[in-house]
């Protein structure tokens, strides 16, 4: 059954979205439109040339410098960044409705899950490429064998409180920061769950899965991050765990 994670506009939750950024000028106004209201957009430029971080600011965002290149630089820059309570991690490439963040974080606050994931399901043929399927499906059957987890898609969109991701410890700055989230998560005993998203061909070319050369950078950045020993469980987490 198809769950897109509406939320009861009765109960209205607040969050900070990390938008990680490099060269998106052309979808950042109307991925920054479906912002919901009340929450505020991080949007983390990885070395843009092409006007991002003018128009983010320009359309009231938070606008971060990272200069590190880095998927993960980009991602953990917007956590130390935020302040929320939540904090979500979107896309900002137009493939994905931020708008839906707001049931993601009704859930964790719930208590129903810790860390939420979005499952991607192409509204279109052309939106997810073949090479890109691929490599999430190889990635996802290795992180069964390796968490337990029995999770569909490693995809970008996801929810978690702020203190319980920087207790995590994340030192990945490259792809394999949001596998390291989930894998760490798992051996810290936090629930992991996902729920089906809507995904839409993005707008420009994707720098990572774009490619069969950049996928596979990718698959291999993570592939070390399945290699590393289970990480120590922090206290602060130990305790939410068994809340």
């Amino acid at each position: 059954m198809t769950d897109y994670a509406q939320a009861d506009p009765a109960a209205p939750v607040r969050a900070d979205i990390v938008l990680p950024c490099l060269d998106e000028a052309e979808a950042l106004p109307r991925v920054l439109a479906r912002v919901p209201e009340g929450w505020r957009a991080i949007v983390v430029d990885n070395g843009s040339t092409d006007g991002s971080a003018a128009i983010a600011r320009s359309l009231g965002a938070t606008v971060v410098h990272e200069p590190r290149r880095g998927f993960g630089s980009a991602c953990h820059a917007g956590l130390l960044a935020a302040e929320a309570e939540y904090v979500c991690f979107c896309d900002c490439d137009g493939s994905l409705d931020p708008g839906l963040l707001t049931g993601f974080v009704r859930r964790v606050a719930e208590g129903r899950c810790d860390l939420l994931l979005g499952r991607r399901r192409p509204t279109t043929r052309g939106a997810w490429p073949p090479h890109a399927r691929a490599g999430n499906f190889a990635l996802s059957r290795m992180v069964r064998r390796r968490t337990g987890l029995r999770l569909h898609d490693l995809g970008p969109m996801r929810a978690v409180r702020r203190e319980t991701l920087l207790a995590l410890g994340l030192t990945d700055r490259r792809s394999g920061y949001p596998l390291e989230m989930v894998v760490r998560a798992s051996d810290a005993g936090l629930r992991v769950a996902e729920t089906d998203v809507p995904y839409a061909p993005r707008t420009g070319r994707s720098k990572v899965t774009g490619t069969w050369r950049g996928t596979w950078h990718a698959v291999r950045d993570m592939r070390e991050v399945l290699r590393q020993p289970e990480y120590p469980t922090p206290r602060s987490i130990s305790a939410e765990a068994t809340r």
